[in-house]
């Protein structure tokens, strides 16, 4: 595949609790992704990583809400608004943006850049729902709000940096959660938001789940964005996250979903971003997470076993 992709890393820990997962983006190049990618035909740019405040020499108070705690609320604007210029850049000049994190309220970021100047989709692969606002926020960790910012919900209603320019609810599928907050859970049951739980994995199965996902990401939309939480895998999959929880996707449906995915995009050419995030350096094992992190965005992008 004739791809030409742009690689841009955002080594952003400023929306979790625990630091290292601000060096995924680099164990994630370490771990062969440009290599992976070359292999595949693709033309590869690595932009380098994004500029990201040191959280030691923040305040993570200094800008609140209205109403309840965001951490790093104003650093999180700051890096976020230059991911989405960055990654509209890329599409504007014909690349694929590939995002590599970093906490996952980069999310933010990449879903509005992908969004300024097409009607999107998105699939978004998380044991968490990240549908928290600063309200009903247990932490105020910004990482578990990215999916309300977007969708403009709460106290990001309104917010220009935040809200994801034609990003509908019905047009977004979260697959694989089995972890939500009690407020949170209400809210995606409220909304037009489509969720796929562990539990309809376990019954129907990864591949009509992930196809259905896809149905519901691509009805009416220029495109789609997948969003790629790496503790959306089982912890004995992926040991290097911040937020494991147990009994998540085995490596071989990890990549079957992501395969689903590069055969949608052969199909209809639907696939407009994607992103890997919450890889945790020191959590890791032997790199263990980074090198699957690196083989799932090759599946994502079209590797196949034939």
């Amino acid at each position: 595949m004739n791809r030409q992709v742009r690689i841009i890393g955002v080594p952003m820990d400023l929306g979790a609790d625990r630091r290292g997962v601000d060096m995924g983006s680099s164990t994630i190049r370490y771990a062969g992704l440009a290599d992976e990618l070359d292999a595949l035909g693709m033309d590869v740019t690595d932009a380098g990583d994004l500029p990201v405040p040191r959280a030691e020499e923040r305040d993570p108070e200094t800008e609140q809400p209205s109403e309840g705690t965001a951490k790093f609320l104003r650093e999180t604007s700051e890096v976020c608004t230059n991911l989405a210029d960055e990654v509209a850049d890329a599409l504007d000049s014909g690349q694929f943006p590939l995002v590599l994190g970093g906490d996952h309220s980069i999310a933010i970021g990449t879903v509005t850049g992908a969004a300024r100047d097409a009607d999107l989709g998105v699939v978004w692969f998380d044991a968490h729902g990240d549908f928290n606002t600063p309200a009903t926020s247990p932490s105020g960790n910004v990482h578990g709000m990215p999916l309300a910012a977007v969708l403009g919900i709460g106290d990001f209603a309104d917010t220009g940096w935040a809200n994801a320019p034609n990003l509908s609810e019905e047009n977004v599928a979260i697959v694989g959660l089995r972890s939500l907050d009690d407020d949170e859970r209400e809210a995606i049951r409220e909304s037009d938001v489509t969720a796929y739980t562990m539990s309809d994995i376990d019954e129907r199965g990864v591949t009509p789940v992930v196809e259905d996902a896809l149905d519901v990401a691509t009805d009416g939309t220029d495109g789609i964005h997948v969003s790629l939480d790496m503790d959306w895998l089982d912890p004995k999959e992926a040991p290097g996250v911040g937020t494991p929880v147990r009994g998540g996707v085995n490596y071989r449906e990890a990549h079957t979903a992501l395969e689903k995915v590069a055969e949608r995009d052969e199909a209809e050419d639907v696939l407009r971003s994607l992103e890997v995030v919450e890889v945790n350096a020191i959590l890791d094992e032997h790199n263990e997470t980074a090198e699957l992190a690196t083989e799932l965005a090759a599946s994502g992008l079209g590797k196949r076993i034939l």
